[in-house]
């Protein structure tokens, strides 16, 4: 996580302000169009550093009698440990082995992303409450994600169900890559200039900063956030128009 992105980070009242700010406007339609707002998944309104542990957890079994020592370092594992890449969650618990780094990233990629694995996901703090405000509100709402269609769509609709998010209702969209191959930016930049079919985009929230600033492009009028958590390595510059939060605690 970048020391200059969490010093962009809004404090707790004036992130409270932005999204109570932001449920009062989605009460009120735009020229009778629906106000609409676009949700990434993955370390945006769900922590997914869970799901990682759940893997680590198997993987320190799978090595239990080739290695011992590190399957002992792997059952140690906390959140803090877990980083963007398998290899990094790796280092912080000691082991830097590069053979076993490739045997880890296989195992690790086999499961990922996989439906089974998606009802460890957690919510992000105040993100469940957050949705359910915008959608009883009366906005429409879109779960935006470059989780792919053939093997995670499933495992997403009933994380987001269990978990109490809006979703299997009129005005909840969930939208997922057609493929596992096409990079997140390019899908969301294509996906972008069809929201309007379901309104007005009101905001788009995100934990990625090159994906804030390709849907804030998009959406020009739109209030962008990016959620500060993990993301991918050697991130672009965040266009400065866009907010920084840690939750949707308000």
């Amino acid at each position: 996580m970048s020391p200059k992105l969490a010093a962009r980070r809004l404090d707790p009242a004036a992130r409270a302000a932005l999204l109570d700010g932001l449920v009062e406007r989605a009460a009120s339609p735009d020229a009778g169009h629906r106000q609409v707002l676009v949700f990434d998944l993955d370390e945006t309104l769900l922590d997914n550093r869970t799901r990682h542990l759940k893997i680590i957890a198997e993987l320190a079994e799978h090595w239990q009698q080739a290695q011992p020592e590190v399957a002992e370092r792997l059952r140690a594992a906390t959140i803090d440990h877990i980083a963007f890449q398998v290899t990094d969650s790796l280092r912080a618990l000691g082991v830097h082995d590069p053979q076993l780094h490739d045997d880890a990233e296989q195992f690790w990629f086999d499961r990922f992303f996989t439906d089974a694995y998606l009802r460890h996901d957690v919510a992000l703090e105040g993100a469940v409450r957050f949705t359910q405000r915008c959608y009883q509100a009366g906005a429409n709402l879109v779960y935006l994600t470059g989780r792919d269609v053939g093997n995670m769509s499933l495992g997403t609709f009933a994380s987001l169900r269990d978990l109490g998010f809006p979703i299997s209702q009129v005005g909840t969209e969930l939208v997922t890559k057609p493929d596992f191959d096409t990079p997140d930016r390019v899908f969301k930049e294509r996906i972008a200039s069809q929201l309007e079919r379901l309104g007005t985009v009101l905001a788009v929230f995100d934990n990625e900063p090159a994906n804030c600033n390709t849907l804030l492009a998009a959406c020009p009028g739109c209030t962008a956030a990016l959620v500060h958590s993990n993301h991918a390595p050697n991130p672009p510059e965040l266009h400065p128009a866009v907010q920084v939060i840690d939750s949707f605690e308000t």
